[in-house]
């Protein structure tokens, strides 16, 4: 066998085993399209630098797609990308080379990824760019020296030492690539793998007509309808016959969820057993401070979430992640000005623009509102109110907001941060109310709101919502479409057995992230969360939100109280008591009936 045919069969053998790999993981098919995009612009990118030799953009975008999405979709946006751009500057036998070469940069990208926590900052990754691109063009001298008629260690040096100016300029052109845009890259990327990760969980079967209950099931099926009937005619009794669509039980469940989820280090990662992650951290203690418990009390191995967010704190890098670490010491109950590396205040001040927005972004701006409330600044303050009256001015025809400024689409989570950013800065006039009307437009028909009108309902969204609303003084209980559920009460549907809440109906992504955001709506508290006083947990239920509406009308906009925990009042108390009674005597009666209808 020679040489080449031995060199092809290896290069075919390894695009074999990588695409039957990504065939067998079943990829969604948003996830699909990504990596189809994400080959397509990597091959467009090399095309449109033809004229410049080596200098490709390709490696780049590899390396950071297979750091952000992980292996599999790193390799195929690597080969696929060398694959087509090579219809433009000409196939041939290296084609496959390349292809393997570049889907490996892939696979470098998901250990980079893995080996750091996605924590690299921009020149870290420009560097792994560079180091990547050498080694592909080192993979390239091997097939060079495959055609030669000497295979010897000195042959492939002389093959290397003839490449070694456009093996350099292949490698500098890498790390600006890198340097230029790779941090950005992988934040987008890393948003849309949270976004459409899917866990399919199979439902339990359901029992046919003509299925027969055991003895034991039929009492506690009646028993639990017998509790029923009590329940709700107790409920009735006590409320005055009020109707409670979006009420539900304390947040017990959900607290314990977040607390079990808690990782040794005293961060939180997207889901139990997932690394400790800055952004799943930050919003863990905002949750829990929100639904009643101090942070600083949950804790796992000695370390709290405040530990974390100061272990993580060389990860901060753009204003986002510096408003949100500011968001999770305020609610944590420290000051947000001690944090490692600095000041976060004033590292977010760096971001101010001269027009008064943060980044030029709406989505930015509205946090560091948040943020600024949240390290003591008044509404008054000068840098608040800028702030404020460049978000005004981004407020689109139709009355929401987008991620940019005026002209992109407006979207329910980017129009309900700004609506309560507005509020925390005392905005009053037309803008509050074309929002909330936007919002109260954007609702589906099962109570839920999209990202994007016309969407699938996700609880993050909804969330998003019920605060904007509450912002603007709206009852959320009270905002239903057509007679149907409201925000709260479609909350309540995605309640997991486990106590997490699903990011959708068909969708279970990030699920501590969503519930700890799911927490802030249910307790009725727009941001920024005050931290908990006295370390003593409320019980806090989705009563809390009507109530925080109530509490807002009685006081001046200015001086709006800043979410502070609802103790649950007479009434509750004595509803939960009629509760435990209805319960036994429900089960009692299931007991005594069972044996006669059976």
């Amino acid at each position: 066998m020679s040489w080449q045919l031995a060199s092809f069969l290896i290069v075919g053998l390894v695009l074999a085993i990588g695409w039957l790999a990504y065939e067998r993981t079943r990829p969604s098919a948003r996830m699909a399209a990504v990596v189809a995009i994400m080959a397509a612009l990597a091959a467009l990118g090399r095309d449109a630098f033809a004229a410049l030799p080596d200098v490709k953009p390709i490696t780049a975008m590899t390396l950071v797609v297979g750091y952000a999405l992980g292996p599999l979709p790193g390799f195929t946006v690597g080969a696929l990308g060398m694959l087509v751009s090579n219809f433009m500057l000409g196939q041939g036998p290296y084609t496959p080379w390349q292809m393997a070469a570049w889907g490996m940069v892939g696979l470098g990208g998901a250990v980079l990824g893995r080996l750091s926590r996605r924590r690299l900052g921009r020149v870290p990754l420009a560097l792994a760019c560079a180091a990547s691109a050498l080694a592909a063009k080192e993979v390239m001298n091997v097939y060079t020296w495959t055609l030669g008629a000497s295979h010897t260690p000195a042959a492939f040096l002389a093959v290397a030492g003839q490449a070694v100016s456009y093996d350099v300029t292949d490698t500098v052109a890498s790390f600006l690539f890198g340097l230029a845009f790779a941090p950005e890259l992988a934040r987008v990327l890393a948003r849309m793998r949270v976004r459409m990760t899917v866990t399919w969980v199979p439902a339990a079967a359901e029992p046919q007509p003509g299925d027969a209950l055991s003895g034991g099931t039929a009492r506690r099926s009646l028993g639990a309808a017998c509790s029923l009937l009590l329940v709700a005619a107790a409920a009735t009794l006590a409320l005055g016959g009020q109707r409670a669509s979006g009420a539900r039980a304390p947040m017990s469940r959900e607290v314990a969820f977040l607390a079990g989820a808690q990782n040794a280090d005293g961060g939180f990662g997207g889901a139990r057993g997932q690394s400790s992650s800055e952004l799943y951290s930050g919003w863990a203690a905002i949750g829990l401070a929100a639904a009643g418990r101090d942070p600083l009390t949950v804790r796992r191995g000695g370390h709290s979430v405040l530990d974390a967010l100061r272990g993580e704190a060389a990860s901060l890098q753009g204003a986002g992640d510096l408003e949100r670490t500011i968001l999770a010491l305020h609610a944590c109950g420290v000051s947000v000005h001690s944090l490692p590396g600095g000041d976060p205040i004033s590292r977010l001040m760096h971001f101010r623009a001269g027009d008064g927005s943060f980044g030029h972004l709406s989505n930015l701006t509205a946090f560091a509102v948040f943020a600024l409330r949240a390290a003591g600044y008044s509404s008054s303050n000068p840098t608040v109110r800028g702030a404020a009256s460049w978000l005004r001015r981004q407020q689109n025809a139709d009355g929401g907001f987008g991620f940019g400024g005026r002209g992109g689409g407006s979207d329910v989570d980017d129009t309900a941060a700004v609506l309560q950013a507005l509020v925390d800065a005392g905005a009053r006039g037309p803008a509050i109310g074309r929002a909330s009307a936007f919002l109260v437009r954007s609702q589906n028909p099962d109570g839920g709101y999209p990202q994007q009108a016309g969407g699938e309902s996700n609880a993050q969204s909804t969330a998003w919502a019920i605060q904007g609303l509450i912002a603007a003084r709206r009852d959320p209980r009270t905002v239903t479409r057509e007679g149907g559920r409201s925000p709260l009460a479609f909350l309540a549907t995605l309640l997991g057995p486990d106590g997490s809440v699903r990011y959708s109906r068909t969708g279970s992504q990030t699920p501590v992230w969503v519930t700890a955001q799911a927490l802030t709506a249910l307790a009725g508290k727009p941001l920024p969360i005050a931290p908990v006083r006295g370390h003593v947990a409320a019980t806090v239920t989705a009563r809390a939100a009507p109530a925080a509406v109530a509490r807002r009308r009685a006081v001046a906009p200015r001086s709006r109280p800043r979410g502070g925990a609802v103790a649950a009042g007479t009434a509750p108390r004595a509803g939960q008591r009629v509760n435990r009674l209805a319960r036994s005597i429900g089960a009692l009666l299931g007991s005594v009936l069972a044996p006669m209808l059976r």
